[in-house]
C-alpha cells in the first residue's frame, strides 16, 4: 500500500495543510495574520507539513517539465559529462555545459528566481513556525519534534542556497509585515554555515532514531545526520563529517542486497521499490494526489514516442556522454544494461522496440506509468545509505589515514557493484594498501559511479576544487586535476566565476543592498 503521508504546499507565503492517517487534506488559509493563525496544534502541524514539499528538496525531485530535468540536474551540466537533447530551447543547460552563463544572466533568470524565491519562502515559513510554535498549547514532545523539523528544513534550504550563490542574506526572523526589514545584505558563507550546523545538530538530538519509512515519512534523526554530514563535508570538516555519517552507518538503515545481477539487482530494487532500508530520505509520490510528473519519460530519447502511448513527449533531458560512461570498469554492474542505463527496450504490450546508440537512464524508468497509468509513483531518493558509507570513509581517511574501518566502508559500495563475486573482505585488504590521497580519490571515483543520476556530482567538484578527467580510452580510469583551468567534458575551460550561480535578477532589482556575483552581467 502506498504511503500514508504526502505534504503539499498550498499558499505562497504560508502554505498550510492538516494531517490525518492518509494523504494530507488541503485546507487553504488566506488573508490570515500570523499571530491570529497560530493558535492550535493542528495549525502548528500544518505549518511544518507544508515544508515537506517546498523549496530545496524540490530542486532534486520536481519533474515539472518534459524538456528540462529537476533544477539540480542543471548543475551537473557544468561538468560537460551530461547533456540535454533540448538545450536549444532550454538554454540554461547549454550555457551551463559551455560555461557561458556569465554572458547570459538574463536568459537563465527564471531558474535563478525560482531557486531563490522558493527557498526563501520555505525559510520564512520555518522562521514563522519557530517563532510561534512555542506559544501553542501542545505536548512538549510534539512541540520539540515540530520545532526540530522546522529547523531541519530551514537548514536544508540555506544549505542549497549557500552552495548555489555563496554569501546570501541570512535571517532567522519571520517577515510578517512591511515593518520588517525586507532588504538584507549578503552574509558571508561561513556565518550561514554556522546557522545550518546549529539547526541540524539540534534536529539530530531531538528527532526520533528510526527509519524514514517507519516514521510516517517524517524527518528523522538519520535524515538530519545525513544532511549534517554533507554540510561538514562541503566545508572540508572531515572529522565532523565522518562522525555525523557514522550516526547513519550505525543505524537500522543498510545496503540493499543483490538478488541477482539482473532485474533483481539492488539497483533495480532501488528503481522499482519504495521504502527500502537503504533510503534515508525520499520525496514521496502518489498517482492520485501528486505523481512524479515527467520522470518516467526521462529514461529515453525522443524516438520513444512511437513505443509508448501514455506520454506525448520524450526527451533525453539528462543524458550521459560516452566519456562519462567510461567512469565504469566494464565489469561494474552499474554499467551493465538495465542497471543504471539502457540502450534497448521492448514494450511488452505491443512488441514495439526502442533502441539508441546513446544511453538512456534505466534508473528513471517507471514501467507501470509508461505502460498502464501514465502517472509515475516512484519516490525520489534524496539520500541513500552508500552516501553515508562514502562520507565516513573519506572523512576518516582525510583526518586519520586509511584505517580498516574506512576501507571497510568503501569496500561495501565497491563489492555490491562487482560482477565477479569479489568480497568486502577482499576489497578491504586491497584498499588498505593505498596511500591516504589515493584512497580519498577512490572515494571520489566511487561517488561518481554510485550517484551520477542523483545530481551530486557538482557539489563534489565544488568542494574539492578538483575536476575528474575520465579517460576516453581506458574504461574505469579517472584522474583529477585542479578545477580552475581544467577542461570540462565538453571542452570548455573552468574559470573562477563558474563556481557560483548569479544572484536572482528579480531580487537584485528589489533589494539594492545586494550585489551580483563576480563575472555576471
Amino acid at each position: 500500500m502506498k504511503k500514508n503521508k504526502l505534504f503539499l504546499l498550498l499558499l505562497a507565503g504560508l502554505a498550510l495543510t492538516t494531517s490525518c492517517n492518509k494523504f494530507l487534506e488541503e485546507e487553504p488559509k488566506s488573508a490570515v495574520t500570523l499571530g491570529a493563525y497560530y493558535k492550535t496544534e493542528a495549525q502548528a502541524e500544518a505549518t511544518v507539513n507544508s515544508l515537506y514539499r517546498r523549496g530545496a528538496p524540490l530542486r532534486y525531485s520536481f519533474a515539472s517539465s518534459a524538456y528540462v530535468g529537476a533544477t539540480a540536474s542543471v548543475n551537473t551540466m557544468l561538468t560537460g559529462y551530461f547533456t540535454n537533447s533540448y538545450e536549444g530551447q532550454e538554454r540554461v543547460c547549454l550555457f551551463s555545459r559551455e560555461l557561458t552563463r556569465q554572458n547570459n544572466t538574463n536568459l537563465i533568470s527564471s531558474t535563478m528566481n525560482t531557486i531563490w524565491d522558493d527557498s526563501y519562502k520555505a525559510i520564512n515559513i520555518a522562521n514563522g513556525g519557530l517563532k510561534y510554535l512555542p506559544l501553542i498549547d501542545m505536548s512538549d514532545q510534539n512541540r520539540s519534534r515540530l520545532l526540530a523539523e522546522a529547523k531541519f528544513f530551514r537548514a536544508y534550504n540555506y544549505f542549497y542556497l549557500v552552495k548555489t550563490f555563496g554569501a546570501i542574506p541570512l535571517s532567522i526572523d519571520v517577515y510578517e509585515s512591511l515593518d520588517n526589514d525586507l532588504y538584507l545584505g549578503r552574509t558571508e558563507a561561513g556565518k550561514v554555515y554556522e546557522l545550518i550546523e546549529a539547526d541540524l545538530k539540534e534536529a539530530v538530538e531531538v528527532l526520533p532514531a528510526t527509519k524514514f519509512a517507519s516514521n510516517g515519512h517524517r524527518i528523522t534523526k538519520y535524515v538530519a545526520a545525513m544532511t549534517l554530514a554533507n554540510v561538514y563535508l562541503q566545508q572540508g570538516k572531515y572529522v565532523d563529517a565522518a562522525n555525523a555519517a557514522k550516526i547513519v552507518v550505525n543505524s537500522a538503515h543498510g545496503m540493499t542486497a543483490n538478488g541477482d545481477l539482473g532485474l533483481s539487482s539492488a539497483y533495480n530494487k532501488l528503481r522499482t521499490t519504495d521504502d527500502l532500508d537503504e533510503v534515508i530520505y525520499a520525496q514521496e509520490y502518489n498517482a492520485t494526489i501528486s505523481s512524479s510528473g515527467w520522470w518516467p519519460t526521462y529514461g529515453f530519447n525522443a524516438s520513444a514516442v512511437t513505443v509508448f502511448d501514455k506520454y506525448s513527449i520524450f526527451e533525453r533531458v539528462y543524458g550521459p556522454t560516452q566519456q562519462f560512461l567510461n567512469v565504469y570498469n566494464p565489469k561494474d554492474l552499474r554499467i551493465q544494461p538495465n542497471q543504471f542505463f539502457h540502450w534497448k527496450y521492448t514494450n511488452p504490450n505491443t512488441g514495439k522496440v526502442w533502441s539508441s546508440t546513446e544511453a538512456g537512464i534505466w534508473y528513471y524508468v517507471d514501467e507501470d506509468a509508461l505502460l498502464t497509468t501514465g502517472k509515475g509513483t516512484k519516490d525520489w531518493n534524496l539520500y541513500r545509505y552508500p552516501e553515508a558509507l562514502l562520507i565516513a570513509a573519506e572523512g576518516l581517511a582525510k583526518s586519520g589515514g586509511v584505517t580498516t574501518e574506512a576501507a571497510g566502508y568503501l569496500a561495501q559500495v565497491k563489492a555490491r557493484a562487482n560482477t565477479e563475486g569479489k568480497t568486502v573482505a577482499a576489497y578491504t585488504t586491497e584498499l588498505m594498501a593505498l596511500s591516504a590521497d589515493s584512497f580519498v580519490k577512490e572515494c571520489w571515483i566511487e561517488r561518481l559511479r554510485e550517484f551520477p543520476l542523483e545530481f551530486k556530482m557538482w557539489d563534489d567538484v565544488l568542494r574539492t576544487k578538483m575536476f575528474p578527467v575520465i579517460s576516453t580510452t581506458d574504461a574505469g580510469k579517472v584522474d583529477f586535476v585542479p578545477l580552475i583551468g581544467a577542461k570540462n567534458g565538453s571542452g570548455a575551460i573552468f574559470k573562477e566565476t563558474d563556481l557560483l550561480w548569479p544572484i536572482s535578477p528579480d531580487e537584485l532589482q528589489r533589494n539594492k543592498n545586494l550585489t551580483q556575483n563576480e563575472g555576471y552581467k
